[in-house]
């Protein structure tokens, strides 16, 4: 089906605009839960007694925050919508520029037809999200180290394939597209179930699970590391020449990648 151009750029531009802003608040959100989690560590390690506290300081006020184990009986806030909504926009977006906007494909790259493009786009996505939770629920998962090793070089197994397949552009798309899944399935298919067990089981009158804390905790840290690399892929159709364009772009894709997680870790603790 082919959209009228100027329809075509409205939707592209509602699109943008609307995924953009979600992963604004997405990210934000993300990141300051996990600043939040570290000055937390930080004021339980110093506190001698009692519950420990954060105090901070913004726009007007001065705002205090406590951790508590369980929940209160006042109104619980979730953070789950910017999860979903960045990534329905997102898909709205590939479907627009991508298996619709006929930048799949690079004959030099690789002479198939969109129609192969696409399956194998999705198929990437799809695949990628499939290995990263049976590498989770592996004894890797309980290993940080060999599990970020594995789970790098799978990474550029990843990024090298997509660049060999699909057009540069639409290849690191993919690869962020992969991450930008696996984070919205950590949240809807791990995170929300395992607070709202923990939920129940408190109004019940039963200590939650400790283990469904730590999965959730987990699966949370992970999405941290992968928004970084998600926002560079986002915005590398912009530099063509330096990112997806080049000869080697799946080396610069995975070093790209890597960066990203050496940032991530390093605004974890700052």
């Amino acid at each position: 089906m082919r959209i009228p151009p100027d329809v075509s750029e409205w939707l592209n531009l509602l699109a943008r605009w609307f995924h953009v802003f979600a992963g604004i608040l997405w990210v934000g959100s993300t990141y300051y839960f996990t600043w939040l989690d570290g000055r937390f560590n930080e004021a339980e390690r110093a506190a001698a007694q009692g519950d420990a506290e954060v105090w901070m300081v913004h726009s007007g006020g001065f705002y205090v925050v406590n951790k508590k184990k369980t929940p209160g009986a006042r109104e619980l806030h979730w953070f789950r919508w910017e999860a979903a909504l960045t990534w329905l926009s997102g898909a709205v977006l590939l479907v627009l520029l991508y298996y619709m906007g006929g930048g799949m494909v690079d004959v030099d790259v690789r002479d198939i037809s969109v129609r192969t493009a696409v399956l194998f786009g999705v198929g990437l996505i799809i695949g990628g999200g499939f290995v990263y939770d049976l590498l989770v629920q592996s004894p890797l998962g309980r290993n940080e180290k060999a599990f970020a090793a594995v789970a790098y070089a799978l990474v550029v197994g990843a990024a090298y394939l997509a660049t060999h397949v699909l057009s540069g552009r639409a290849a690191f798309l993919h690869v962020g597209a992969m991450f930008g899944t696996i984070m919205v399935a950590n949240v809807w298919m791990h995170i929300l179930p395992a607070q709202r067990r923990m939920i129940a089981a408190a109004r019940e009158g039963r200590a939650p699970d400790a283990r469904d804390a730590a999965r959730a905790k987990l699966r949370s840290k992970h999405n941290t590391f992968m928004a970084v690399p998600v926002v560079f892929t986002m915005i590398s159709n912009h530099y063509p020449v330096s990112t997806y364009g080049h000869r080697y772009n799946w080396l610069i894709l995975s070093a790209l990648v890597l960066a990203g997680w050496v940032a991530a870790k390093i605004i974890r603790r700052a």
